[in-house]
């Protein structure tokens, strides 16, 4: 276990970051990353998710987004979604937001992120 001094603790191929309403847990299978959402995803908790997958030491081509515990989304969140997909390759990228409640899902309907994410 390893702890990288601004809150994010390494245990093998999972990161775990704590924000004040929010954690972001990170794993690696390969070249796919999982960052696992829970709480509310919004402004006080960009930092947390942007440190986590610029954080990752493989070579990824694969995200994953993990919204199951996830309990609020705004319009913060629709950027930090955004930022991560230029991280990723822009339109090059491969994202999937996975297992969206129904709210979290007719959020991403109306922005119209369909377009550029995979949603489920």
């Amino acid at each position: 276990m390893e702890n990288n001094g601004e809150g994010t603790t390494v245990i093998g191929n999972v990161a775990h970051k704590r924000g004040l309403n929010m954690a972001v847990t990170a794993s690696t299978n390969g070249n796919t990353i999982k960052l696992k959402v829970s709480g509310r995803f919004d402004f006080s908790s960009h930092q947390e998710f942007r440190q986590i997958y610029e954080s990752v030491s493989v070579e990824v081509t694969n995200y994953i987004v993990d919204m199951a515990e996830a309990t609020y989304l705004d319009s913060s969140a629709l950027g930090m979604l955004l930022l991560m997909r230029d991280h990723a390759g822009g339109d090059n990228a491969n994202i999937d937001i996975v297992n969206c409640n129904e709210d979290v899902k007719k959020i991403l309907t109306i922005s119209n992120f369909g377009q550029l994410f995979k949603i489920s």
